[in-house]
């Protein structure tokens, strides 16, 4: 039981670092979400978001070794999940490569709240 939150946060680090790779351009950006970046100011935003997911992707994987941070870690991710799942469903139409982020999102956020409760039941774990 003990290695649940550990183990969940690494995924969810995981998860979060494959945006990363936007930040080398605007076709990488194209590829994963399966949108046109031709607009330069888009570019930077969105490669901007990229260098933004992988802080948090450190901070997860960093804190899946670090105990005393694994309650503040839990809430970070669970703030990026859910928050980009109701931009998600708020806005609609989407295409099949945000789809796909949406169901992987939906996933991290069932493994979260599974490592919540796990956190929750451990001793100190509050």
């Amino acid at each position: 039981m003990r290695f649940v939150v550990p183990a969940v946060l690494l995924l969810v680090a995981a998860i979060h670092a494959l945006p990363l790779l936007g930040v080398l351009g605007a076709a990488r950006i194209s590829g994963l979400y399966g949108i046109a970046v031709d607009d330069p100011n888009l570019e930077i935003l969105m490669r901007h978001r990229a260098v933004l997911f992988g802080l948090l992707a450190a901070f997860l994987a960093y804190a899946a070794f670090h105990r005393a941070l694994h309650g503040l870690a839990l809430i970070g991710g669970a703030v990026s999940v859910v928050a980009f799942l109701a931009l998600a469903l708020s806005v609609g139409r989407y295409n099949a490569a945000i789809g796909t982020v949406v169901r992987v999102d939906v996933v991290a956020l069932l493994l979260l709240a599974l490592a919540a409760w796990a956190h929750l039941r451990s001793p100190g774990g509050a």
